[in-house]
Parts: structure tokens; C-alpha cells; sequence
């Protein structure tokens, strides 16, 4: 039934407006060998690459639906990770533009992510209060860390050792040991959310910022415990140890050592926002919910000595103190000098380090208000400012859009926000003009389109000139806010409605300009009637052929009257809550409202009869317009969704991507043929019509999917708890799962037919035809059901695996054990079917050890395992081997060292240089 009636569908064109997204974090970029040129920040759904040396996107990373919450990049500077609202994580490829990979594990929105130091595993937090850790190489997790009672707000690998660092607004920091997934410390001594930390000088500093101005600064040492002698099984003993702040030392179990080495006093007094680092760990830059941002250095070992001598040597004059203090140890005043901070020109979000050749400090600063800013600082210049390179805000408002209009030759767009008014380009999405006004509520274009009226909060109606971008005349066409404007049908003016309770009408003519000189004729409006009502005006419209005016009332009710004569004809009721939008179809013949009570409700203009009431939106609709000579129409809401609907079938047509936030309007071309719609997420989404049908069976059963994939991601599956897999179950997982049991069940027949095709053949002294392949293992193109079941699994997503697996049946469960030896025999496949093996005698341990009839399989299973991995072993060994030698004889060749060993000998020179002229120094000193 869903091909009686064709529909075409409206598919995304193009978001524009937007520069970043207030709630994800700027990441600074390597591209094309520059660093510091570069930022990467989220868009509403898409990645933007601004390069700020032009001031113009590098390129944009496409996303689908999901709102990208957290960036990170590689250290090799060729992928980019990107969390998003809905809990996955993908990494993208900065070359290709393409996703590589996809992770599914967390169950909301993803709030932080960070690379170790190289690049293998990636570790995420959530709201979900879960960490997880992910590998990067095999497209997996590696394990969920799970202790936090709160959202997670930062994690950091640690460079020297395999330990993970998390914070949570449950106000604990955690170190979590990598090797046994276990958690081995815990700071507790801080009162409030901590909202981030940072690692400072090669790890040697940890900071944490939580609710209050103070920056809490712990030193990081390691301990040896092979040299120490203290008991290991005392060391595992003590994992959930907590350690406060105000402790002294630290407990002597834990070979990581955490003690508080003193407090940095910020200059502003709200809470911390984000603490964030270079990639060298030299410059810490903070800010809270002010307009300041923070930077502090953490000299080098030298730089902290030469400090500690001019300190020392002031309160030596000035104290007259005794010379040997000079041998005291340096502290935090001499390890960390504050720079100059930042005057930010508004609330920022979060800001990314970049510290480049001759101490020129780079930060790039993501605002709350739609904009991007690069500031420069040279840190090895005593007391110097901070500069704006680029800014970034003239490609959109920097407030929520309140309202778009068309023009009628469908080329420009005209939007409306609480300060502003721009004027778009269609085909190429670019700003063309910006105008100050004030807080813009409804605009519309001229006829002409050389001018457009906007309707503000206090009543003004502004006419403005699109050439020039100014505004001509203010008029006050209303003592309370003017919500609505609507053009005549005859388009020689326009009619506005106000909280005043007043209807008016206005007709456009041609005045002469008394401040110009030419005496040229601008464009004014002149007041001709009023209709007064009894409650405030929300939306006003004229029929088109020019009988009614239809007015929506703060009593939830529509009234029409008589255009000409202001008489009254009908009363609309039925709403519960007002009005919002309405529209009259171009035949005159229906009129759709939409209200507060999240219902649409079409009537006929005959007798104002209510054809049908439809649930529409799961909050209160927000705009509603006809597409011109049809009676298809939009309607958006404040639960963000866009959806097209039939006033003759009185069913949904589509429901189009929609805002991450309220929807406040749309607008639709005089054509037909695009529509455009603002929201409070600050993206103006325009939607083009296109040749593809729309089948409503398969649009109902899409969103049924949807549903379905919801559900599931809450349901648990037995086991699950105790497994603690590092991801969730999906319709990926649960497709997974269905192809393993289609290619199980068809290998089964297949081999049945393949035995009795053998016994037959074995009494028979004719040869006789084999059976044939099975049409789905001659489109994997395998011959085997072995091969088949290789080919099925290679072709599962690595994230889905496990919890494909995992809803597997247990009799099937056996069929692939039975089938997983001469898989793993071959030598092609040892890591996949070793990976799966393992997982499913973890999971059904019990149960098989309990089947006598399996046991032969699990013994073949082991035996074979053993060699397969052995022999892949030594073949890594001797490969190793290889290359030592390898590396030795080049080496010997061109008498050079390669690799490591070169970096550590110049190190250790380095070491013993700055440590000979440490001697010197102090030598020289107590002389």
C-alpha cells in the first residue's frame, strides 16, 4: 500500500551557521606539516577543520545523526577519534575523509577520549561513569573500568607506565593499573566535581581543578618494588586503598607515589572548567566560567634553579639570611610561573596548547557563543601579552536562531537571532550580510527581495536594505513584542500581530530620503488599519485569496475574520495549550495549526470543522508551513524533529534529521522545491527535494528499527554483568548473531547432503553428481562450510563480535567449537579463531567441561591451539631475530646507531653534561 500515493523525499543539503559546538572540546592539528595552523572542533553532528591562517574550512568529516561530543588526535597525526551523544565512538582518517573505525560500548553520551603516547589503544569516558579502553589495532575493547560514581570528565594515559588516570564529578581521581584492570589508587580529599586534571613535565606533576579557585599540584614518583623488600601479595592486597589529600606520603605499597607538593591559586574565583596541557607538558591552561584564561609555565630543572637563586638571593638582602639556603630544594613558586591570562570576549568552553619552536605558545579558544579564536603568546619574553591572531565568528549567529525566511526567487535566506540578522547565500551556504537589529522574532522578504522586515521583542519593525546591509527605519509598530509578520496576498504590504492584543496593517510605499542628499526614494511603511482583539496575537495569516485573516490567541483558540471588513466568520477551538503556527494552504481550502499541547490539528476553511487531530511532536510545535500548491506540510518542535505530513491522508509522511535541541522555525521555498529550519543548537539545516520515493511501510519499519535498537541497548543479557564486556548490545551485535546461526544452519544442510552424497556414492559403481554449493556460500564465494564460517566472521564488525557471541545459543555454541580446530589447523587464521575460542570457554565454561561428548573437541581444540601459537611465536622470534641482525649490520656498515640505543647514549651524554655543570655551579657557589 505504500506505492498508492508517491512521495518525494526532502534529503539533507547542506548546515550552515555553525562554526563549533559549545558542548565539544577544540583539538589542535598536524596537517600538511604545520602545527598550530589547524583546529578540529564539533558541529552539531559533522567535524570541522577551520584553518586559521584563512580564516576558511580545510575540511569537514561528516557524521550521521549523533552530536559529536569529544575530539582527540593521534600522535601520528593521521586520525582523528570523535565521541558522540549517542556512545560511539569513531576514528576517522584525516587523508580519506573516512571512517576506520566504529566502537559501541558506552550506553550515553561520550565525554572525554585520549590516545596513549603511541597511538595503539584509546580510552573513553562517559556519563555512564564507565572507562573504557580500546585497541586500536585490532578494532576492539580491551576493558571497561568500572568505579566511578559519577560522569567521567578527563582520562590520560600515563607515558612511563601502563596506568590510566580518570576523573569524575563523584569528586575522586583514580589510577587505574592497565595490566590487571584493577584500580589502585584513589585521591579523595577534593570537596567538589573534579572537572579536569592534567600531567605536567613527563608525568612528573599531576594538577586536578574542581569547584573552587584552587589548582591542586601532586608529585608523581615510582617506586621499585624488585629492589624494595616488600611482600607482592601485600602490594594486590592494597588496591582499593583510598589516599586523601591531606596525607604527607604515601602508603609504600603502591609503586606509584602520589603526594600533594602544594596549591596554585588561580586569579579567577568560579570553578574550573577544563585544565588542559601541551603535548610537551610544559604550559597548563585553565579557565572557568568567567571570561579569564589562565596559563601557568613549568620551567625545566635549570630554569627552576635560576629561579630559586634570584629568589633566594632577594630574601637574602632583604632578610639578611644565611647563604646556605641556596642548597634548598626548588618548589612549586620556582617550578611554575604564571603568565599573562587571556581576556576572553565572552564565556569560553574549552581551549587547546600548542607549543611550537622559540617558546611561542599557541591557544585556540572555543566559545560559547559560536565562535573560534587564536591567541599567541612568546613564553621566553618576561611579561608578555597574549595576541589574537584569527578569530573565526562572522560565518554565523552567536545565539540561537529564532527565525528563516525565503526569498521568492529561492536563491537567499534571510535568519533572525536574539541580536542579529543574516542574509544567506543558498547554493553556497556562505553569509553574505550581517546587520545588528536586536532580538529578531519573525522575518520576511520584500517583494523584490532588495529588502526584508523583522519583527523584534519590543515591538520595533525594522525595515532593512539587503545591498547596503543597513536599516532604513524603525518603526514601533507595537507597544509589546511583535511575534509575527505575513504579507498580503496582493504583496503591497504586510500585516503584523503583537502582545499588544493587536492586529495590524501595514502597505509598503516609496518615501524620499530627507538625510540623503540625492533626495533618492526609500522604502517605508504606512499604518492603514487595526484590528483589536482581547488577548496577545502569536501568529497571523491571510488566505490566499485574500477573503480571511486567521489569528492564533493566548486562549488557545484560532479566530477568523473578514479581511476586508474585520467581521468575524469562525473560531478554531480545540487546542489546549496556544497556538504557536499555523498556515493556510494555497487553495484557501485547509488550515493546519500547531500548538503547545504537541498536537496538529487541520480544519477546513469552509466550516471550520476539525478534520482530523494528530499527535505530532513530543514537545510543543513550533513551526508549521505549506508547500506551495500542495497540501503536504512541515512542522517542527522543541523536541528537535522535523516531519512532513499529508493534509488529505492525514498521515506522516517522513520525518527528516532534525536539531539536537528545540527547532523554533522553518521556512519553506516559494518552489517547493527546499525547506530550512533554525534551532537553539545555532545550525541552519536545509533540506532539498529529490527523485527518491518514499515508501511508507518501509519509512514505518525504519523507525520500528530504531525503536527496537533502543531497547536493546538497555536490555542486559544474562552474563553480561559478570563478563564486563567493553561494549553494548546492538542491532549490529543481534545481526551479528542471526548470520552466524543463518551460516550454521546452512552448513549443517549443506554437510548432510554432502554425507549422503558419500554413502551413496560408496554403493554405487557410478559416479554421481555433487550436490550443489548453497546460493549463500557461493555469494561469500567459499566452497567449505569451514571457509564459510571464517568468511561470516570476518565480515562482523571487531566491536560486534564478542556480543554476537555472546547471544548465541549454547548448541550452536558447540557446532562452532567442533569446527573451530580445522579452522585454527590451517595457519591462515590462528588470531581469529584462538580470539573466539577463548571467548566462548570463558562465557560456557561450566557446560562444556560438563559434556563428555565434547571433550575429544576441547583436547583437539587445546592441542591445536598450543602449536598453531607456538608456531606463530617463533616465526615472530626469528622475524625479530632477523631484524637485529638486520639492524647490526647496517650499523657496522655505516658505523651509525639506529633507533633506541642512539636516543639513550645521547641522552645519558645530555644527563652527564648538565649534571657536570650542576658541580660546577654549586662549586663556585660556596666559594
Amino acid at each position: 500500500m505504500g506505492l498508492t500515493k508517491d512521495y518525494l523525499r526532502y534529503v539533507p543539503a547542506g548546515n550552515f551557521n555553525i562554526i563549533s559546538s559549545a558542548n565539544c572540546n577544540v583539538v589542535f592539528l598536524t596537517l600538511q606539516g604545520q602545527i598550530g595552523r589547524f583546529v578540529a572542533v564539533g558541529a552539531a553532528e559533522h567535524i570541522l577543520i577551520w584553518d586559521l591562517r584563512l580564516g576558511e574550512k580545510a575540511q569537514v568529516l561528516p557524521g550521521e545523526k549523533a552530536v559529536v561530543t569529544a575530539l582527540c588526535a593521534s600522535p601520528n597525526n593521521r586520525h582523528l577519534a570523535a565521541g558522540y551523544s549517542d556512545g560511539n565512538v569513531q576514528i576517522y582518517d584525516l587523508k580519506t575523509v573516512e571512517v576506520v573505525s566504529v566502537f559501541s560500548g558506552h550506553r550515553s553520551e561520550v565525554t572525554t577520549l585520549m590516545y596513549d603516547n603511541q597511538g595503539h589503544r584509546l580510552a573513553s569516558g562517559s556519563r555512564d561513569t564507565d572507562v573504557i579502553v580500546w585497541d586500536i589495532v585490532t578494532e576492539s575493547g580491551l576493558c571497561r573500568l568500572q568505579g566511578h560514581k559519577g560522569p567521567i570528565t578527563k582520562v590520560t594515559f600515563m607515558d612511563k607506565q601502563d596506568v590510566l588516570i580518570s576523573s569524575s564529578k563523584d569528586t575522586f581521581v583514580k589510577f587505574w593499573d592497565l595490566s590487571t584492570q584493577h584500580c589502585f589508587k584513589t585521591l579523595t580529599g577534593h570537596r567538589t566535581e573534579v572537572w579536569g586534571f592534567a600531567l605536567m613535565k613527563n608525568d612528573e606533576y599531576l594538577v586536578t581543578g574542581c569547584g573552587d579557585y584552587e589548582l591542586r599540584v601532586f608529585k608523581l614518583t615510582t617506586r621499585d618494588l624488585y629492589n624494595e623488600s616488600i611482600d607482592p601479595l601485600e602490594h594486590m592486597t592494597a588496591t582499593l586503598e583510598l589516599v586523601t589529600l591531606e596525607e604527607g606520603d604515601d602508603s609504600t605499597t603502591h609503586p606509584l607515589q602520589c603526594i600533594k607538593a602544594g596549591s596554585v591559586f588561580r586569579g579567577s574565583k568560579s570553578r574550573v572548567v577544563a585544565l588542559t596541557s601541551d603535548s610537551t607538558g610544559q604550559v597548563l591552561g585553565c579557565h572557568g566560567t568567567d571570561k579569564m584564561v589562565e596559563l601557568f609555565y613549568f620551567c625545566t630543572e635549570d630554569e627552576a634553579q635560576l629561579r630559586q637563586k634570584k629568589r633566594l638571593k632577594k630574601q637574602r638582602k632583604k632578610n639578611k639570611q644565611a647563604p646556605e639556603e641556596l642548597e634548598a630544594n626548588t618548589g612549586l613558586a620556582d617550578q611554575i610561573k604564571r603568565l599573562k591570562p587571556i581576556k576572553a570576549s565572552g564565556p569560553t568552553t574549552n581551549l587547546d596548547l600548542v607549543l611550537g619552536n622559540g617558546g611561542e605558545l599557541r591557544v585556540a579558544l572555543n566559545y560559547r557563543d559560536n565562535c573560534v579564536k587564536l591567541f599567541t603568546l612568546m613564553t621566553s619574553v618576561k611579561d608578555a601579552e597574549p595576541n589574537c591572531l584569527r578569530e573565526i565568528v562572522k560565518q554565523g549567529h552567536h545565539s540561537q536562531v529564532r527565525a528563516v525566511a525565503f526569498s521568492s526567487d529561492n536563491l537567499a535566506i534571510v535568519s533572525g537571532s536574539d541580536d542579529t540578522l543574516r542574509m544567506w547565500n543558498r547554493p553556497s551556504q556562505t553569509c553574505l550580510r550581517t546587520i545588528d537589529v536586536g532580538f529578531v522574532q519573525s522575518v520576511v522578504f520584500v517583494p523584490g527581495d532588495r529588502h526584508v522586515l523583522a519583527g523584534l521583542r519590543d515591538g520595533k519593525l525594522v525595515i532593512v536594505d539587503v545591498a547596503a546591509g543597513d536599516v532604513l527605519e524603525e518603526i514601533v509598530a507595537h507597544s509589546k513584542d511583535l511575534r509575527t509578520i505575513c504579507l498580503t496576498p496582493d504583496l503591497r504590504g504586510c500585516v503584523t500581530g503583537g502582545g499588544d492584543q493587536t492586529v495590524k496593517f501595514w502597505q509598503f510605499e516609496l518615501i524620499v530620503d530627507q538625510q540623503s542628499e540625492s533626495k533618492v526614494k526609500v522604502l517605508s511603511l504606512v499604518h492603514n488599519r487595526t484590528l483589536k482583539l482581547e488577548e496577545g496575537v502569536l501568529c497571523v495569516k491571510l488566505s490566499p485569496d485574500s477573503k480571511f485573516i486567521a489569528v492564533a490567541l493566548l486562549d488557545s483558540t484560532v479566530k477568523i475574520f473578514f479581511s476586508d471588513s474585520f467581521k468575524f466568520y469562525l473560531s478554531l477551538y480545540g487546542h489546549k495549550m496556544p497556538v504557536y503556527c499555523m498556515d493556510i494552504s494555497s487553495d484557501s481550502r485547509l488550515i493546519a495549526t500547531g500548538s503547545g499541547d504537541r498536537n496538529i490539528k487541520i480544519w477546513g476553511m469552509d466550516f471550520g470543522d476539525c478534520h482530523k487531530s494528530i499527535f505530532a511532536h513530543d514537545d510543543s510545535v513550533m513551526g508549521l508551513q505549506f508547500v506551495p500548491n500542495t497540501h503536504y506540510f512541515f512542522t517542527c518542535g522543541k523536541d528537535g524533529s522535523i516531519k512532513e505530513w499529508d493534509a488529505d491522508k492525514y498521515h506522516k509522511i517522513v520525518t527528516v534529521q532534525g536539531h539536537a535541541g528545540e527547532a523554533h522555525s522553518l521556512a519553506v521555498s516559494p518552489n517547493g522545491q527546499y525547506v530550512v529550519s533554525c534551532g537553539s543548537d545555532k545550525v541552519l539545516r536545509l533540506y532539498e527535494r529529490s527523485d527518491q520515493l518514499v515508501v511508507l511501510q518501509d519509512e514505518q519499519e525504519e523507525e520500528r528499527e530504531q525503536q527496537e535498537e533502543a531497547v536493546a541497548e538497555k536490555t542486559v543479557v544474562p552474563g553480561h554483568s559478570a563478563l564486563n564486556l567493553p561494549s553494548k548490545r546492538t542491532i549490529g551485535s543481534e545481526r551479528a548473531a542471526e548470520s552466524i546461526l543463518e551460516c550454521l544452519e546452512v552448513s549443517e544442510k549443506y554437510q548432510e547432503e554432502l554425507d549422503e552424497h558419500a554413502a551413496l556414492q560408496a554403493g554405487s559403481s557410478k559416479p554421481l553428481p555433487v550436490p550443489a554449493i548453497p546460493l549463500l556460500m557461493q555469494a561469500f564465494n567459499v566452497k567449505t562450510p569451514e571457509d564459510f564460517l571464517l568468511e561470516t566472521i570476518k565480515r562482523i564488525r571487531a566491536s560486534d563480535l564478542e556480543e554476537g557471541l555472546l547471544i548465541l545459543p549454547f548448541v550452536h555454541v558447540c557446532k562452532v567449537l567442533t569446527m573451530l580446530p580445522a579452522l585454527i589447523a590451517r595457519g591462515d587464521c590462528i588470531e581469529m579463531g584462538c580470539k573466539v575460542a577463548l571467548f566462548l570457554l570463558r562465557l560456557h565454561h561450566a557446560p562444556l567441561v560438563a559434556n563428555k561428548l565434547l571433550l575429544p573437541t576441547l583436547e583437539l581444540l587445546e592441542k591445536t591451539m598450543k602449536e598453531k601459537v607456538g608456531e606463530l611465536r617463533d616465526l615472530v622470534g626469528y622475524n625479530m631475530v632477523g631484524l637485529l641482525s638486520v639492524q647490526g649490520e647496517l650499523e657496522a656498515r655505516e658505523g651509525i646507531q639506529l633507533f633506541r640505543d642512539a636516543t639513550r647514549e645521547q641522552n645519558a651524554k645530555r644527563r652527564k653534561k648538565r649534571e657536570k655543570i650542576k658541580r660546577t655551579i654549586m662549586a663556585v657557589n660556596t666559594i
